[in-house]
Parts: structure tokens; sequence; C-alpha cells
């Protein structure tokens, strides 16, 4: 396995990492094939011949369980460390940029410059409704903490006196 050099839609995190954003409807062309794919689609998708994760999520909506979505997309941000990941959506904007942006936070970027940052990287429309931003912002605040409880049940706690 290996990750994305410098094909089309391929967008590199702070972190380094690599994921390319399309959409379904895009001719694939000479792309290699991804490792692993997150399709965000309101209806399931068609064959391929790699594994992939489906995540209902119909045009310009939010996903049908965020909790399914953040756990799909939480898993293509760690494979990107070595993978070849690929994120799509119908036409590889709205819904691809908000998981774009999502990962982009996971990477570093602040939450309130996400939207922003994918914009700038990834699309000039992505993540395309307020909700979609809305979202995002939430499932930010919600990894947020997270991380943090995960943190502080880690801690080395000193011994009983």
């Amino acid at each position: 396995m290996s990750v994305w050099t410098d094909e089309q839609g391929v967008v590199v995190l702070p972190d380094a990492r690599r994921v390319r954003g399309t959409g379904v409807r895009r001719p694939r062309g000479d792309v290699a094939a991804p490792d692993f794919a997150v399709y965000l689609l309101g209806r399931e998708p068609a064959p391929v011949d790699w594994p992939f994760r489906w995540v209902r999520w119909r045009d310009f909506r939010l996903p049908a369980s965020s909790m399914e979505a953040t756990s799909a997309l939480r898993g293509a941000w760690e494979r990107a460390a070595d993978q070849r990941v690929e994120i799509a959506c119908g036409g590889g904007v709205g819904r691809t940029g908000t998981a774009l942006a999502l990962l982009a936070i996971w990477s570093g970027v602040a939450p309130d410059a996400a939207v922003a940052w994918v914009r700038a990287h990834y699309h000039p429309r992505a993540v395309e409704t307020r909700r979609q931003r809305r979202w995002i912002e939430d499932v930010a605040l919600s990894s947020r903490h997270t991380l943090t409880a995960a943190r502080r049940s880690t801690r080395r706690r000193p011994p009983p006196r």
C-alpha cells in the first residue's frame, strides 16, 4: 500500500496525510484505485474493487447518523497515514468538502478555520450549506471533549498513600 502523490483531487492535510476528494459522477480516468474509500451518498454505491464504507448522506443534507459518519471518517483519517484513501459524494464538493474539513481539524486546523482551509486547499465551494458548517463545528467540539476525556483516563495517577 502507498499514499497518493499528485493525483487530481488530492489534499495534503497539515499533518502530511494525503486524501483524495472526488465525486462518484466524475470519470475516474487513469487515477489509481484507492486502498480504502468512504462514500457519502443517499443510496448505496455501485460495487467497486476496493474496500469502502458507505455513509448514508443525502445531497445538501447532513449524515443520517453523525456517529456512523464520524466513525467512518476517523477510520479514513487513520488509514491515510499510509494508504491511498478516497472520500467521495455525488459531485465531490459539498459532502466531500465537509468531510475533508473534519479531517483537517483532526490534522491540526482550528475548527473555526476549517471551512476556509478546505475551500483554499480543495474546492472553493466546499461545504455548501450552513447546516454542514454547523455540523463540522458540532463534531469538532464533540471530538475535542472525547479526546480530552480519553487523555484524562490514561493519565498516571499517583499511588494511594
